[in-house]
Formats: C-alpha cells, structure tokens, sequence
C-alpha cells in the first residue's frame, strides 16, 4: 500500500488507506463479511498472535474496509494510528475506560452525552471525574497535583466556542505525568490539528463533519499506536466497532472532507458577520470574528474558524422558539457537520438534561441558537435569518 504521508491534506484525504482490488478499483472494495478463511493453522496463528497483518474478524477490526478506513483517519491527524467507532460516544467511553482510571478533568464546556457519562456513569464504576471551566483553570493544576491522569476538553467548545490553548494545556498536563486527549469534532482536522500541539490523542464524533452528509454514526480515535492499544481492547469487548457498510460510507465521504469543510467555513464567517450587526442579535460567539476573546488564540493554532457559531437573539425563550421555528432554510435538527444548515437550541436539545442553574453557569442561555452551517449559498441562509429575526 503507498504512503501519502509527505502529502497535502486533500491528497490524503483521496489517496490514504485506498488499496483498490485486482479489478482495478480506486477505492477499497467493501467487504461485507464477518470471519476470514486461512490456508493453515499456521497462518492463522501468525495473525492471532501478530506476527503478520491480516484479517481475522470484523468485531476485532480485522476487515480489509476498516483498516484502509483507519489508515485514512490517521493520516488525517498526522497520527501514528487510529481506530474506529460506532459513535463518538463510543470513542470517548472506550477512551476514558482506558486511560481514566486514574481520573478524568474536563475543562470547558462540552456535549451533553460527555458530561452526563463523566459525571453519571462513570462515577459508577469508581471512576473519578472533575469539571473545571475555563475561568477556573487554577484548578488543573491542583487535580493534576492530586494524581488526574487524563486531561479532557472540546476546542471549540460546544455550545459557547470557547477557545483553549492546547499547547499550553498539554505542557501542564505532560508536567504531571497525565494525557491531554482533544475532541476536534467542531474544527475537524481541515482546521486544526491537536497532535501538532502536543496533545496526546484526537476525538471525532465522525457523524459530523468527518461523515459529512447526515446519513452515518460513527466515532473516530487518533493517536499512537501504544496509547491506542489499550483502548482497541475496550472495543473489541464492548462491541463498538462500526459496520463495513458504514466504514465505506465514511471513506467516500472523506474524500470531500477539505471542499466541503473550506466552503462552510466561509459561509459561516460571512454569516457571524451580519449577524453581529443585526439589532435582534444580542451576542455573536464565533471564532473568526476580530473583537471574539479567543480570535487571537483560535488564529494562531486554526487554520480556519470552523462553521459552527451560536449567537444570543435579544429575545426571551419563547420569542427565540418563535424565531427558531420562523427559520425554512436551516432545518430544525440536532447534530451539525453536514451538507444542510441545522439549527437548535441548546437547552431544549444538547443541554436539555442539564439543570437550569447549571447552563447559567456555564453561560447557556435560553435565548442561544447554535447554527450548524452547510453548503448552501451564505447569502441564502443570511436571507433565512434576518426573515426569521424581523
């Protein structure tokens, strides 16, 4: 198999991973089975016991169309290796499983699955969990101090966008002997790269943009190949390896991540823009604007802003449901990344489970709409949102 290791992000989001077949396929063919046949027991052993790659069962990984998968989303981060998931949540479970035992931190805000898994399940199986936020940083070094041993966060952040300095978070974490591990679900590795700043491993919930189209669910984990390994034994037995059919689907549509996620990025600046000159709009929160607390920060370790923004509508929660509901272009939906606008609130949908007094401490309003922007033109979706808004 060539390596397009020396190649641009387009290129191996094309080429990495593909093997194509004897009858001259440019892509890994989708192999639809379960178990692989062995000429000896020889043969077999040497796959079992690792001394040769092969193939062997597809709930371990060992299918032609999960390995070139994996092999792609490695390159994708720069990373020595990768595994696959049936979800993001899936990813972190197996994640934290692995190299949390030792305590879990946190920092900034988070999906809503994330935080009721730290601070629900895992406190069950003796696993300790700490939320820091970002104004409260004073506290990693204590936690770290005390024998933490994974340090966690979203940059940006969802649902606030808030910007953390992942050089700077590593050192602290390296400092005391932990992990620093990055969820880059909202930048996706088109706009940053976690590893080139010293973080030890990447997270994607690859329904979003890394699948890109709304029709999969899948999770994603980049890293070494040592701190990988451990975690590859919570997958195999949890059962939380993703279908050949789906691993296909998220290779096809890798191919298109940098065009699709350079477009919505644009659009989405164009869009921040004239919302923060809107009277109705109270607050824009979007990395790629100048006068944003994280522009600085997010421009030196970004490539691109990302196409996630939430802006506060100057309104109460039932004048924001009435503009949300006003809205024809973006679709009314969780989830975010793919080829159509979607639009939700945070607290009736990511953050609804959280108390009231919570989200206020963590700045989520009722009155913040997150948009998720797709590939339609940016002035048609302005024109959807200044409809709504009037």
């Amino acid at each position: 198999m060539r390596t397009f290791d020396d190649k641009g992000l387009s290129t191996r989001c094309v080429h990495a991973g593909e093997w194509g077949d004897a009858s001259g396929s440019p892509q890994t063919p989708l192999y639809v089975t379960t178990t692989f046949a062995f000429p000896s027991t020889a043969a077999l052993l040497d796959v079992v016991e690792g001394r040769k790659p092969g193939n062997l069962y597809t709930r371990y990984g060992l299918n032609p169309t999960i390995q070139a998968l994996e092999e792609k989303l490695a390159s994708l981060e720069g990373a020595e290796s990768a595994l696959a998931f049936t979800s993001g949540m899936a990813a972190e479970t197996a994640l934290f499983l692995a190299h949390g035992r030792g305590g879990i931190v946190c920092v900034g805000d988070a999906y809503g699955g994330t935080l009721e898994l730290l601070t629900q399940q895992l406190p069950l199986l003796g696993i300790k969990t700490h939320l820091v936020l970002g104004h409260e940083l004073q506290r990693l070094d204590e936690l770290l101090a005390e024998g933490v041993r994974l340090v966690f966060f979203e940059t940006p952040t969802n649902p606030t966008l808030e910007i953390f300095d992942i050089a700077e978070l590593a050192a602290r974490a390296h400092a005391h002997g932990a992990l620093l591990a990055v969820d880059n679900t909202f930048a996706s590795p088109v706009n940053q790269q976690p590893l080139a700043f010293g973080a030890d491993l990447v997270m994607h919930s690859a329904t979003k943009y890394l699948g890109g189209h709304s029709d999969l669910t899948a999770g994603a984990l980049m890293s070494s190949k040592a701190l990988l390994e451990p975690v590859n034994a919570w997958r195999k037995n949890l059962g939380s390896m993703p279908a050949p059919e789906t691993c296909a689907l998220l290779a096809r549509s890798l191919r298109t991540l940098v065009v699709r996620v350079r477009q919505q990025t644009a659009a989405a600046q164009m869009i921040a823009e004239a919302m923060a000159d809107h009277p109705r709009v109270a607050r824009v929160l979007y990395p790629g604007l100048p006068d944003y607390p994280g522009h600085a920060l997010a421009a030196k370790q970004m490539s691109g802003f990302g196409a996630m923004l939430t802006i506060d509508i100057d309104a109460d929660a039932q004048g924001t449901v009435a503009v949300v509901d006003r809205l024809r272009l973006f679709t009314l939906a969780p989830s975010l990344g793919g080829v159509e606008s979607l639009v939700t609130q945070p607290v009736t949908t990511t953050h609804h489970g959280m108390e009231a007094a919570e989200r206020r401490r963590r700045g989520i309003t009722d009155s913040m709409v997150r948009l998720s922007v797709g590939l339609e033109d940016a002035d048609d979706l302005i024109a959807d949102l200044r409809q709504a808004l009037a």
